[in-house]
């Protein structure tokens, strides 16, 4: 056991790390606490494995908000087209969906996976799960706990890849955040990232609307920096407030403004296809017998959820300039996010400051980080995988360089 590396987390990074040093002739085993790895990367997979985008890497890097400049130089090593390819070597056809996104072919992971994780057993990898970590003794070695017993054991290099905070069922408890406080790492508290975010609704549309899309949208919101951005796409109502792939692209500046102000609110185009102008012409020819649900729905194609919307907001039913203005710019006021856990990934953990270039802890010399326990996020689309996989490469071969100098 002395002679081998050891991976602590078998998700996509953790694997990736694994991969980049069993190639290069080292022995690696790899521990996770769950009975079998890569439950969140399967769970991401079950409505279709979206993962990265096909955008050119001058765009895709900028949607990382504050750590592109840190990631920037791990996925040009690891882009999209990289992605793909590594896909490709391990006989995974994937293709470019209508919204830019690259999916395999067979839009699953778990095909993925178990190809994957055979060519890694075939290269050396000796898996055992059911195993928790649980620090460090005083001679610096791993604390192990599985069904039977505590132990303890020395490593050559030690790769954390312990996931996040959030869908704690799946594995990634955050449970490892203290025990690298105590050896002095600097961490960012967690924050939820693609999350939820509660509206104070009516009865009425939580009764009627709750798990009702709202399609072919667009959300505006300005943000702390005064920056105002307009997207198009769609949100789910929930009981709660809203969720949805239109709202985690906003998720991290609603998140900020939340906690500066308290509440945030962004406002909702339900009809971006007519110009306030021609709203107005066809809301002014509706018969007087006509209802306005039932003329609205007719004309511009209203569903249940946009209706009740509408209508949840109208309070001038008579005055048809406000009620295109409505249509046009409907505002929605979230007072928080949803909990943490239930979040997709989570900000926070690992500062930037405290890794080396090769994702190495400065304060622990033979540690290094990588996933989602680093301080980034990103909005789905692909971004989060890809970065996974970039970062686990970058510490896997940092561990080669570290242990290939050594020799």
């Amino acid at each position: 056991m002395n002679n081998s590396v050891v991976i602590i987390g078998g998700g996509p990074a953790g694997l990736m790390a694994a991969e980049q040093i069993l190639q290069a002739g080292f022995k690696v085993d790899l521990y996770d606490a769950m009975p079998t790895v890569g439950r969140k990367f399967l769970l991401a997979g079950i409505g279709g494995l979206n993962i990265t985008h096909s955008e050119p890497l001058a765009t895709f890097v900028t949607r990382y908000g504050a750590s592109e400049a840190q990631l920037t130089p791990l996925l040009q090593q690891f882009d999209n087209q990289a992605l793909r390819a590594w896909c490709q070597d391990l006989g995974i056809e994937t293709f470019v969906g209508s919204s830019g996104r690259v999916f395999p072919k067979e839009m699953k992971a778990a095909p993925l996976l178990r190809t994957w994780l055979a060519r890694l057993k075939r290269q050396g990898l000796q898996l055992h799960t059911r195993h928790r970590w649980l620090g460090w003794n005083e001679a610096q070695e791993i604390i192990l706990q599985n069904t039977e017993t505590t132990f303890t054991r020395p490593y050559q290099a030690l790769v954390l890849a312990l996931g996040g905070a959030s869908w704690k069922k799946l594995g990634s408890d955050g449970a490892w955040y203290p025990l690298l406080a105590a050896k002095n790492v600097a961490l960012h508290p967690f924050q939820p990232a693609n999350c939820g975010f509660l509206v104070n609704w009516s009865e009425y549309l939580k009764e009627h609307c709750a798990g009702q899309p709202l399609k072919s949208i667009t959300l505006s919101f300005t943000d702390l920096e005064q920056q105002t951005e307009t997207r198009k796409g769609e949100l789910m109502l929930t009981s709660r407030g809203v969720e949805g792939s239109l709202i985690y692209a906003f998720s991290a500046r609603l998140r900020d403004y939340l906690l500066h102000h308290g509440s945030a609110t962004f406002y909702l185009d339900l009809c971006p296809d007519y110009t306030q102008e021609a709203l107005i012409r066809l809301l002014q020819a509706k018969p007087q017998a006509k209802s306005w649900g039932a003329y609205l729905k007719a004309k511009l194609k209203l569903d249940k959820a946009k209706s009740t919307l509408f209508f949840e907001y109208l309070t001038q039913p008579t005055d048809i300039t406000s009620m295109c203005q409505l249509l046009k710019h409907l505002p929605i006021t979230v007072t928080a996010t949803t909990p943490l856990d239930e979040a997709i990934s989570t900000a926070g953990g690992v500062s930037w400051e405290a890794l080396d270039s090769d994702l190495q802890l400065k304060a622990l010399p033979k540690v290094f980080c990588v996933g989602e326990m680093l301080d980034w996020e990103a909005p789905t689309g692909g971004y989060l995988l890809n970065a996974c996989f970039a970062s686990g490469k970058q510490g896997g071969l940092g561990v080669v360089r570290q242990l290939t100098a050594a020799d």
